[in-house]
């Protein structure tokens, strides 16, 4: 009989380290569902096509060495040593294939990746493919990139190792994916749970230990600044205090993230809550592949259940008739 890890660690254990251990086994390892691990693949997945959609129509000038950034510039651009796609244009010139052609293809490998993804098709390998063209995307421009792209990346990454495709996949109809609960979906989920509160609780602090989300500094060049601004709210300079509050409030949500996401009693609001931030950032700011990407994160993680469905116990006309049947 195998012995639990903790009495290896400390042989002499007491019955307090052999409950920890216990509240760790059902927190961490406790067979769950995929479901929520499925919701945020289509969710993903669904937001990078949509994202993909919207940007085909300039994607030379984005990628190309004729774009907005030219030439050496381009090629300089992006920390060294990670792929771009000058080095696929380059590995394919010596085969007559030009940049646009390249980048063409590039693009219909990222959309067939993320339709696979969506689908639930060999999982794990369309979220490889994936994450590595994205990360490519990243690095040829990585002066368009913000925080939706990286944490994109971050979490097509999870997905390749994440059982994923055990639920709602073409993996799961086909029978490569297993259908039960299982240890690693608890595990999958829980770092992508963390993984959101650290985010949302560093995220919080820092905009509290400045001024300007306290008194609505923040709020105000959010909504007034050119690259973000959608609406006209120079009416707020005559509301102040509908800014602080509205500061107020993004410091309440990211703050308490953590402490209220996990509660039965808070969660559902704090999960409107958090989608209700980011939908407004989408709606308000212009940011809309970021809102939409944050909205499914927290959705995925927080608002599908992860327990396994109990069987229903057997009525008392079943149990009865079995009996009678015996």
């Amino acid at each position: 009989m195998r012995r639990p890890i903790y009495t290896l660690l400390l042989p002499n254990a007491s019955g307090a380290a052999a409950r920890l251990w216990g509240s760790v086994r059902r927190f961490a390892l406790a067979p769950a569902s995929a479901r929520p691990l499925a919701a945020l693949r289509i969710g993903l997945a669904s937001v990078l096509l949509t994202q993909a959609a919207l940007i085909a129509p300039i994607v030379d000038e984005l990628y190309g060495r004729s774009g907005i950034v030219q030439g050496q510039l381009l090629d300089g651009s992006g920390a060294s040593g990670f792929p771009r796609i000058g080095h696929v244009v380059n590995a394919f010139s010596r085969f007559g294939v030009g940049e646009s052609s390249v980048i063409a293809g590039v693009g219909v490998l990222y959309v067939l990746s993320l339709a696979g993804l969506l689908l639930g098709w060999r999982t794990r390998l369309s979220a490889a493919c994936a994450w590595l063209v994205h990360l490519t995307l990243m690095m040829t421009a990585e002066r368009t990139n913000y925080g939706a792209d990286q944490f994109a990346n971050i979490f097509l990454f999870y997905l390749i190792f994440m059982p994923s495709g055990a639920a709602l996949s073409l993996d799961r109809v086909s029978g490569r994916a297993p259908p039960e609960p299982s240890a690693t979906a608890r595990l999958a989920l829980r770092v992508v749970q963390l993984h959101l509160c650290l985010v949302y609780l560093s995220s919080g602090v820092e905009k509290a230990l400045g001024a300007a989300w306290w008194d609505g500094d923040a709020m105000w060049r959010s909504l007034m600044l050119p690259e973000y601004r959608r609406f006209d709210f120079s009416w707020l300079a005559h509301h102040a205090w509908i800014a602080v509050a509205a500061g107020w409030t993004v410091l309440l949500v990211e703050i308490g993230y953590p402490f209220f996401i996990w509660p039965r009693r808070t969660r559902r609001l704090w999960v409107a809550a958090t989608v209700g931030l980011h939908v407004g950032i989408a709606v308000f700011m212009r940011l809309d592949v970021f809102g939409a990407i944050m909205s499914v994160f927290t959705v995925a993680a927080f608002g599908v259940k992860a327990d396994p469905r109990q069987a229903r116990a057997p009525s008392a006309a079943a149990r009865c008739a079995r009996r009678g049947d015996a």
